[in-house]
This record gives structure tokens, sequence and C-alpha cells, in this order.
């Protein structure tokens, strides 16, 4: 054979491997490890998580969708698990895992733009994870009742990232509440869609709800230094968790009608006195103390039921004091430093995300320059103020605008 005849059949096979991939990917996607099966899916080596900068991919494969699926999206035309590499606070290479979701039909010229999603509250153990999600999974209470919202986002023509965040589905604790670690998930799944489909838009907005609305207000405020190529437009939070320390104070007043917060209450004293290096159990009452090992190892609901009728104020021992567990606490508030514009939403009738608080954290974020949009909706709760058919258009309206 000629040189140039086995010029020619090499162009052929090069481009009929690539013509092979699975539509929208990359031969970048092609170049990464071979995923394990099962759930070993989501446990890297040291060695392959430090092997690469973080917002790379580690590795990913496809969902197939399901008639009881809970992960791939009904309107996305393909929804891939991936691993991806980040840091931890203190600088820690760490893997997190999350999901891609792609529209269907060709995509409009500069790519599909971006929607970074991040999830509430669902626990702290690693089935409860979003992307671990499935029908009968613990936590599916938690997850699914934001389907509908995204699954018209990625109808409308976005691609759609989803976080697990820092110790969720990956070993490893999860910093619940620690915006540094959920903030950079948000940004980092961003990159690593980049990394696996290069004609995604630069163009991006973050959005998230209760402890993803925290999150998104973090990742807003890390992704100019984080992800200085992508494009932020904008961050939309949904009853953002805030103020927790000051919740914190307010804890011994909670009894009767607010037991349903006691589950959350131990999740955030846990995180924070982890974060400060406390040992929790010297904060909470003996009986209290013994469950703390649930919190890796059930789901929110699970522990709420755990808990039963044990009120909020008779979580704490009298008069526990512990000022590096207040200081966790404090830095904890997303009052940060958002340059792109910030649409906050809140019910008046939530008991989780307590209005008063919200309000004030408007007031921070407008102080510190933040371009802040607050809409209230009267008679909507936590969750209601995502599933609202009236709201869900408010913010597809708001997301159009930003990504014109």
């Amino acid at each position: 054979m000629s040189l140039k005849n086995r010029g020619v059949r090499l162009l052929i096979l090069t481009v009929s491997a690539t013509a092979m991939l699975l539509p929208g990917t990359s031969l970048a996607q092609a170049g990464t490890l071979k995923a394990p099966a099962g759930n070993a899916f989501y446990t890297a080596s040291a060695k392959q998580i430090k092997d690469g900068k973080p917002g790379s991919l580690i590795w990913s494969r496809e969902v197939k969708k399901t008639a009881n699926g809970r992960v791939a999206l009904p309107s996305a035309s393909k929804t891939m698990l991936v691993l991806y590499r980040s840091l931890d606070p203190k600088g820690k290479p760490i893997a997190v895992s999350g999901t891609i979701d792609l529209p269907k039909g060709k995509a409009p010229k500069g790519g599909f733009k971006v929607i970074s999603w991040a999830h509430g509250t669902t626990g702290a153990a690693d089935i409860c994870a979003p992307s671990r999600n499935a029908a009968g999974n613990p936590a599916d209470g938690y997850i699914s009742y934001a389907t509908a919202s995204y699954d018209g986002w990625v109808k409308a023509g976005y691609a759609v990232l989803r976080t697990d965040y820092e110790g969720l589905g990956v070993p490893g604790p999860h910093r619940y509440l620690v915006g540094a670690s959920e903030g950079r998930g948000v940004v980092d799944i961003a990159l690593a869609a980049r990394t696996m489909f290069p004609g995604l838009s630069k163009d991006w907005v973050i959005g998230g709800h209760s402890q993803g609305g925290h999150a998104s207000l973090f990742a807003a405020s890390l992704a100019p230094k984080l992800a200085p190529k992508l494009n932020l437009k904008g961050v939309f939070s949904y009853a953002p968790a805030s103020h927790l320390w000051e919740q914190g104070q307010a804890i011994g007043s909670l009894g009767a009608g607010y037991e349903g917060l006691s589950g959350v209450a131990i999740m955030i004293l846990y995180s924070a006195a982890r974060e400060a290096g406390v040992n929790p159990s010297t904060l909470l009452t003996p009986e209290i103390s013994a469950k703390l090992g649930l919190i890796e190892e059930v789901c929110s609901a699970q522990l709420a039921a755990a808990l039963g009728t044990v009120q909020p104020k008779d979580l704490l021992k009298p008069g526990v004091t512990t000022a590096s567990v207040d200081a966790a606490l404090k830095a904890m508030n997303p009052n940060v430093k958002i340059k792109v514009p910030v649409l906050i939403l809140q019910g008046l009738d939530d008991s989780t995300v307590f209005p008063a608080f919200t309000q004030a954290l408007v007031n921070e974020l407008k102080t510190s320059g933040g371009k802040v949009t607050y809409n209230t909706f009267a008679g909507l709760s936590h969750s209601g103020v995502v599933t609202d058919a009236a709201v869900k258009n408010a913010v597809s309206a708001w997301i159009k605008a930003r990504l014109r």
C-alpha cells in the first residue's frame, strides 16, 4: 500500500472513530478512565483523583432511562453520570459526583447554554446523593419534588448540571452548609461538563434551593476565580439557608411545633463542630449524642423519624458555648460578594427557612454591592416556592433573560 493510500485510510479510520462517539461527546471524553460498574463508580483512588486539575473529568457513564428512574431527565437526549475532580476547603484533592443532562435537538450557534443546579437538603449519607436516587430511595421525596423544574429547563434547550456535593455519593464526610465546599462543587461540575462536551456555551447561570440556595450564592462568588473563562450571567436562589449562628442562638425558644427542624439542627451543629475541630457530642445532650452516628447512615426523613418528638430546644446541653463552633456557624452565612445579578425567591409560609432571615440576607447582599431582586410569595411553603407554577414561569423567564 502506498504512503498516500495509507494516509487516506488513516484519515477515514479517524473520522469513523470520531463519528462512533456518543452524540455530543468528544475525543477528550473518550480519553478519560474507564468507569467501574455499579456503586464502585463513586470510588476513585488517590492517584486517580490527583492526576488532573479541579474541574477535570475522572470518568463517566450514561444513565439509561427507565420507567421508574429518578436520575435521567425525561426530556434529556442523554444523561451522563460523572465523577470529577475538585478540592476541599483545605485544598485537598477530592472526587465529586453528579449528572449532566443534554437537551434534544441540534445545538444552537455557540452551543447549549448551561444551568448548574444545587440541590436542597437530602441527608449526609452516600445513599442520599441525587445521582443515586431511585424509586423507593430514602431521600426520594427530598429530591424528586424539583425534577419538573430542571426537566423543564432541559426541555427549553439548556444543559442542566447537578452536583451531589462533596461527601454525598462518594466516600468521605459531607460538609453540610459549608459554602466553600458546596459552592466549589457547583462550579467545578461546569468545568467538567466542558471537558466532556467542549461545544457547550460558555454562558451559564447557577441556581439552587434551601441548602442549594445557600450553595448557589457561594458558587456565584467563587465562579470568577475558579472558572474565569466561563461567562456567569446570574444566580437564582430559592429560600437560601442563612444566619446559622443567629438561628443557633434562638434554638432555645423553639419548642412544640418545631420538631421537624431538629434533624436539620443537629446536622448543622455536627457539620460546624467538625469544621471547628470540636467533638459534636460535647454540645448535645446524651440522648441526642447517642444518635449522632445516624447522620452518616440515613437520609433526612429517617433522621427526623429517629428524633421523633424531640424539640430543638432540647438538643443542646444547658449553657453550652464554643467560640470555635460559633465562628464556623458565622462563616456559613452566604453574605458574599457577587458580581452578577441575583434573584432570591422566598415563600412567606416557609417554616424551614424563615422569611425574616432571608430578608436580612438580602439586606446584607445589597450592602455588599449585590444587584439583588427579592421576590416573596404569600401562602407558599419551603418546597412550594419551587413547585408553584407561577414561580416556575417567573424563574424560567429570568433565566431566559440572563441567557439571551
